[in-house]
This record gives C-alpha cells, structure tokens and sequence, in this order.
C-alpha cells in the first residue's frame, strides 16, 4: 500500500461503508491495495453495524486499515460523513464495498482528474461481475421532462434513450464526456470542494444523495463533473439491499427529496405529483398484462409494483413541504 509521506497528507482518502457485506468488502479491500500503486493514500472503513462479522473480518485481515466499527447504521450519506470528516487527504474517493479495482483504475482516475481539474467531480465506468456493461456509473439529473416521461412510460418505450430518461442510453460509455451525475459508489472529489459543500446532505439515508451532491457542486459552484471510460470497476450492484421491493422504496424516498430540493416554483408540485403516480401506473398496467397473459414475470412485476404503491406512506412525503435552503448545512459530515 502506497501511503503518505511523513511531511504531509495522502493524495486521496479511500472511503469505504460496510454493511452485511463482509466477503465482498475484503475482495474490495484486497483489490484496492493490489491496484493502487501511483497515489498515495488511506483507506477508511466505516462499517454500519454489520451483523455479518464485517469489522472483525476487515481488522483481522487488514490491520493496517482505519477501520471504524459504528454501533449504529448511519447509511450511506451519513456513513461517508463521517469517514470524511476523519479522512486525511486532498482528494476523496468514495467507493462501494460490492467493487472490485480492475487495472489501475483508482490511480488512472487520479490522473484524470488532474488532466480535467475544472471538472470537480470525476468517475469512472463500471461493469458487473460478468464484464457487462453497468449503466449505473453515472447519469443525468432529475428535470420534469425525464420524470414526465417516465411516469407516462415514455423512458421506457425508447430503451431509456437519453433525451427521454436519466439514463445515457444510446452511448456506450466508451468515451470521456462531461456527465450531470457520478455515482457515489466511484466518485472522486477534491476534499476542498467536498467541505465548501458540506458533504452529503444528512436527508438522504441511501440513494440519492450523489444526485444531490453533484448538483450542489454544479449550481453553486460551477462543477462540470466529467467521466472516463480508462478508470475501470466492478460493480455487483446491491448488495447490502437484496430485496427488491425494499430497495425500490428507499429510492423512490430519494427521488422524492431530491425532486423537493431541486425542482423550483411550479415544477416541484407537478413533478411530485407525477412521480407519485409511477408505481401505480406500473402496477395497473402489469396486473392488466399478468390478467390477458398469464405469464409469470408479469404476475411478479405486478406484486412488487403494488408493494411499493401500498408502501407509499413510506416514500412519498406530505403535500407542500418547502425545499429547505441549499447553503452549508450545520452538521452535515457528522452523520445522519
């Protein structure tokens, strides 16, 4: 492991939220050491009160590591808070503990983000255990336009074509390109610009919060967050949350708040009020499909559809709360 001189800080600060992902959380750990060879660095573990023996596993294994075994799950945004506000280095590296460092990626995107340093926020591409493609890497922000079309099934019916969704469908992502949205599980981000904005904001528990973030970045301080297909990871994609119906209901919470915290004036009521209305459209439409069909896929969609909808107490928040104001929240790295 490559770490800091003793005249000052490490490059990058490598943060890393464990929750019940113990296997894959040492698979991550043993990549990052063996990839990471051109920046020096340090690497934190915040594990959120893993039942699964996690912080015992990383500090037998890894004794080398600051690791801290929290008592109490401070999720994602809140986790990385406080690794943060304990991190050393210039740079931060957020980084999910179901990836894997493939050829260099970490210092690869060091380089890139100095090559691009107007940029402020930089991430890399991200394929599954496969070597698929994951599209989740990065995407584009919320506006009325792409929830419209997807609550109407618009997004859908184009294959989530890029000028219908949030998604960049219709590009590979094989090339280096400005993005709206890094994804927080490979984003890297000058620690500076991370405490002007003081870090993630403590209402989001997990989703949404990197959404959140990069949009701060953008409308506040003129970030350009950019992406490069050369900084390369494994992404295995949920694993500290396997239920469906349950991961669904925490992302439609965060797209909720991020909708009440972006969306201005007139747009916010109607953008609420459409995103709303997607699990019930999803849950007719595919109870209707199951009904003429009888296939099976559609009979599962239709359940876990209408969990969500029945669940919506949990995700949708009451009618006409105010955006609160997107200054430097008091608080902010010190967990949820």
């Amino acid at each position: 492991m490559t770490q800091a001189t003793a005249e000052g800080a490490p490059d990058l600060s490598i943060i890393i939220i464990s929750f019940n992902t113990r296997e894959m959380t040492l698979a991550c750990l043993r990549s990052v050491i063996g990839q990471t060879r051109e920046t020096s660095h340090e690497i934190i573990v915040v594990d959120n009160d893993s039942h699964d023996g996690s912080a015992a596993a990383v500090a037998a294994a890894f004794p080398d590591i600051t690791l801290f075994a929290e008592q109490t799950n401070h999720g994602f945004a809140g986790g990385n808070n406080l690794g943060v506000a304990r991190s050393r280095g210039r740079h931060v590296l957020l980084l999910n503990p179901d990836t894997v460092v493939l050829d260099g990626a970490i210092d690869k995107l060091m380089a890139f983000a100095r090559a691009t340093p107007q940029a402020g926020i930089w991430g890399g591409r991200t394929i599954y255990g496969d070597g698929t493609l994951n599209r989740t890497c990065c995407y584009q922000r919320m506006s009325l336009w792409n929830v419209f079309c997807r609550a109407t099934g618009l997004a859908s019916l184009s294959g989530n074509h890029r000028l219908f969704s949030e998604a960049y469908g219709g590009w590979g992502m094989d090339s280096v390109r400005p993005v709206d949205i890094v994804t927080g599980c490979f984003l890297l981000i000058p620690r500076e610009l991370w405490d002007r904005l003081g870090g993630f904001d403590p209402s989001y528990f997990m989703y949404g919060e990197e959404a959140d973030l990069c949009m701060r970045a953008a409308d506040r301080f003129g970030a350009d967050p950019h992406f490069t297909p050369d900084a390369e990871i494994i992404h295995y994609g949920g694993a500290s949350e396997p239920v469906r119906a349950d991961k669904a209901v925490r992302l439609f919470k965060a797209k909720m708040t991020v909708i009440e915290h972006h969306f201005r004036g007139w747009r916010r009521p109607v953008g609420l009020a459409l995103f709303r209305a997607i699990p019930l459209t999803r849950w007719l439409a595919l109870s209707a499909l199951a009904a003429v069909t009888r296939r099976e896929r559609f009979r599962d969609g239709a359940r876990v559809w209408g969990e969500i909808w029945t669940r919506r107490d949990e995700w949708s928040p009451p009618e006409g709360l105010p955006a609160p104001a997107h200054g430097a929240r008091n608080g902010a790295r010190n967990g949820a």
